[in-house]
């Protein structure tokens, strides 16, 4: 039986996917012109300070001609061709977002809670919270839930995610849950926030600006439109969790939460938890305050945040080579953190290979010619002559759709904005529409699809293959694409501006 279940049909590796919509994408280069945009200086009103943001010009763009070169197999000098999508996807960018900045957050994020891991702090913590709350466990999904999504409605929490789910997945699994429960408490929570936010600094706040809608309107619609789909999100978390923790065989995730396993199955619950461990979570607890406290006031994004976290990992080994936890010496510091980056590894590759797939269509650079300025440019044009309500749907779908292309909330908004808030004119929608469309669009689809960064670096945490994670969170992701139409139509109906 289990030679013919090794035969049968397997989810390809995320690797495997990517390569293929690589091919893809170097296929659609000799089909599509490339097209550019012009582009111009916008500035709005933001948290009571202007902000200046580079969008396209609608009206401007053209293309390069009728035909075009298309991409080559290999290119020398640093060039792009199909078979150098990795090394160019995995330099690209800079340290202030995808994709080289966002593999080192990964890493360093890794390797900080490698050593955290090591000392044992951790699960000692979490052996003692499963003792204190006993029958009282199931509290921990709607209240997490409920936290996370507020985190990314208000500053919207993305990346932070990665390391939460370090802590949060253990301890899910050691109380009877599975790592997929970790990962819907703590990265699919932020995205909900993140998707229906009325204030989030880098989504809506950006869209809002460069479509020259007041900034931080509608807030009392797009906070009940919050409330509806948090509330819905940790229902069906809530239900998912009972099923598993009655018949843990069901999960998905359950051969690979083994690795988690492996660090309760022979403690007894009687744990010997020291002042040492106390000394390593309070670390812990007081360094994420410290970034909050960074990003809120400070607006600290992926540089600081990763040396924040560099530094609560090195405090947390020194503290363990102090109070010998876990038999820790000073170089199993090192050795810890090197674990721990390794154990992240395959998900930062990840995030350099989904990178490749927009280099291999000319980058995300309105004023570069490229073939994805080319399908932004057709996809606004399908609105044309559309109903309104039919119209917005279709800015919604799109943005979905984009979304896989250019992940960043403050890109994406960036790129399409400019195009799709006169295009709302044209079709009979209020822009604030347009901005809904935007928003639900960009960040619901941050919860599956493998270009997210986020999103690979937290299954990467929580030892989880994207494939696996499909398999899940397809139901799920449709439920809230059919939640997200309902408010599409509804703010068209009560004229939502």
């Amino acid at each position: 039986m289990e030679e013919k279940k090794k035969s049968g049909f397997q989810m390809p590796h995320t690797y495997v996917i990517i390569f293929f919509v690589v091919m893809l994408a170097a296929v659609l280069t000799y089909l599509i012109p490339a097209g550019t945009f012009e582009t111009k200086e916008v500035t709005y009103e933001s948290g009571g300070s202007e902000e200046t943001r580079t969008v396209l010009i609608p009206e401007s763009f053209s293309t390069e001609g009728q035909a075009t070169e298309g991409t080559s197999l290999f290119e020398p000098g640093g060039g792009v061709g199909f078979l150098n999508y990795v090394f160019e996807g995995i330099v690209s960018g800079d340290k202030w977002g995808s994709a080289v900045g966002v593999i080192a957050f990964i890493l360093i994020i890794g390797g900080a809670f490698g050593i955290i891991m090591r000392t044992r702090a951790i699960e000692e913590g979490i052996l003692a919270v499963i003792d204190k709350t006993k029958g009282k466990e199931v509290l921990i999904i709607p209240i997490m839930f409920f936290l996370f999504s507020l985190g990314g409605a208000v500053f919207g929490m993305g990346e932070e995610a990665i390391a939460f789910a370090m802590i949060l997945v253990p301890l899910v699994i050691a109380l009877g849950y599975d790592a997929i429960t970790g990962i819907m408490i703590t990265y699919v929570a932020t995205q909900i926030g993140f998707g229906t936010s009325w204030m989030n600094p880098f989504g809506v706040a950006i869209a809002q600006g460069v479509s020259d809608v007041p900034v931080l309107s509608g807030t009392p619609f797009r906070m009940a439109m919050w409330f509806v789909f948090t509330a819905v999100g940790t229902y069906f978390t809530w239900r998912y969790a009972q099923k598993i923790r009655k018949h843990p065989e069901k999960s998905l995730s359950y051969g690979s939460d083994d690795y988690f396993r492996e660090d309760f199955k022979h403690t007894d619950l009687d744990v010997n938890f020291r002042t040492g461990h106390a000394l390593v979570i309070l670390t812990v607890a007081a360094g994420v305050a410290w970034i909050i406290w960074g990003v809120v006031e400070h607006a600290y994004y992926i540089p600081e945040i990763a040396s924040q976290f560099f530094t609560i990992g090195l405090v947390a080994g020194i503290i363990g080579a102090i109070f010998k936890l876990n038999q820790m010496r000073v170089n199993d510091i090192a050795e810890g953190f090197a674990q721990g980056a390794k154990d992240l590894l395959p998900a930062a590759l990840v995030v350099g290979m989904a990178k490749g797939i927009v280099i291999i269509l000319g980058g995300d650079d309105p004023a570069s010619p490229s073939v994805l300025n080319t399908i932004l440019y057709s996809g606004g044009q399908l609105l044309d002559g559309v109903p309104e309500v039919f119209s917005a749907w279709l800015m919604f779908f799109f943005q979905s759709i984009f979304n896989f292309f250019v992940v960043s909330g403050s890109g994406q908004a960036a790129l399409t904005m400019p195009l799709m808030a006169p295009l709302a004119d044209i079709a009979g929608v209020t822009r604030q529409v347009a901005v809904l469309a935007f928003q639900l669009g960009d960040g619901l689809t941050n919860i599956i699809v493998p270009t997210s960064a986020a999103l690979m670096g937290t299954l990467g945490a929580a030892r989880l293959d994207w494939g696996t994670w499909f398999k899940f969170i397809i139901k799920f992701q449709l439920i809230l694409f059919g939640l997200a139409s309902f408010f599409i139509i509804l703010a068209v109906f009560i004229n939502f501006s």
